[in-house]
């Protein structure tokens, strides 16, 4: 499903292109097999691609450079192996490109029209220390296909166990709502899984005219009414209105149901967030203490 199509919940997902952004880290290769098991699931292509920090031979110790380079032809020529197997069933291609991770990915992901870009992240910097402007985050925020990022607490298994039985879809119905939300029900049909949808009401400010009960009544409708013309799901999906932090919130819902992939929506790009207590951070903590990987959507 692209992005020009996925206005409506009844749209199957079409994914032709698959940007799998790499450092050749045990990030990298915890999120690898999602990239393989997306491509083989769909038809599409995979394309590995890495960032090249630009030589700059002006720093004191320019040795540096051949043993990196060294190593990059190396680390590259593995992944062509190790993508050579998966031929003729997927057909894939390497790119290594100079420059920022997020630039590099960002051109290459136009070049290329991906439907969708996979990246994994170690959460020691940026998104596991809410640090706006991570490799993560700005990649996450600034794509203009979804992107399913593969956090530190998810396990690395095989790509054949990659199918999502259990999906968690997380609104604050923003305007990334109608995009999250098709998303979400699609890979339910793909997948034949069980869908719980929820929406959490944070906690009354002072001053609040609105009583939490009448927004839960209000939101269980919403809810209710983005599966109400569903009737080809698997299984009944569920839906869930809970008080607290959104973050925890999700979190626990996703640990109680056995969640293997977490949907939410991100907001437009601002450069004026920086406080961690706005959305961006949700989905930052979200990724980052989550046992499953997590597809974000951005409006």
């Amino acid at each position: 499903m692209t992005t020009a199509t996925a206005t409506a919940t009844s749209k199957a997902i079409e994914l032709k292109n698959i940007l799998f952004a790499t450092d050749f880290s045990p990030a990298a290769v915890a999120a690898f097999p999602y990239a393989v098991a997306f491509a083989e699931e769909f038809g599409a292509k995979l394309y590995a691609v890495h960032a090249k920090t630009p030589e700059n031979y002006a720093l004191p110790a320019t040795e540096v450079w051949p043993i990196a380079n060294a190593q990059l032809e190396r680390d590259t020529a593995d992944l062509k192996r190790t993508l050579q197997q998966l031929q003729p069933k997927v057909e894939t291609e390497v790119i290594i490109a100079e420059g920022g991770v997020t630039a590099v990915v960002e051109m290459i992901a136009e070049e290329k029209k991906a439907d969708l870009i996979i990246l994994g992240t170690s959460g020691r910097r940026g998104i596991g220390k809410f640090i706006l402007g991570s490799v993560a985050e700005e990649v996450l925020r600034r794509a203009t296909c979804p992107v399913l990022t593969v956090g530190p607490h998810v396990a690395i298994s095989a790509p054949h166990e990659k199918k999502f039985r259990k999906i968690l879809y997380a609104t604050d119905f923003s305007e990334t709502t109608p995009l999250a939300v098709a998303y979400a029900i699609g890979l339910a049909h793909e997948h034949a899984a069980h869908l719980t949808l929820l929406h959490v009401v944070e906690h009354a400010k002072a001053g609040e005219l609105v009583m939490p009960q009448e927004l839960e009544a209000a939101a269980i409708n919403r809810l209710n009414l983005y599966v109400e013309h569903e009737p080809g799901l698997a299984f009944p999906p569920k839906v869930l209105v809970l008080h607290g932090a959104p973050a925890d919130k999700i979190l626990e819902v996703a640990r109680k149901e056995g969640a293997e992939l977490i949907v939410l929506g991100v907001r437009k790009n601002s450069d004026t967030l920086r406080a961690t207590h706005l959305p961006a951070a949700v989905a930052h903590k979200v990724i980052s203490e989550a046992a499953c990987p997590v597809l974000t959507i951005r409006a």
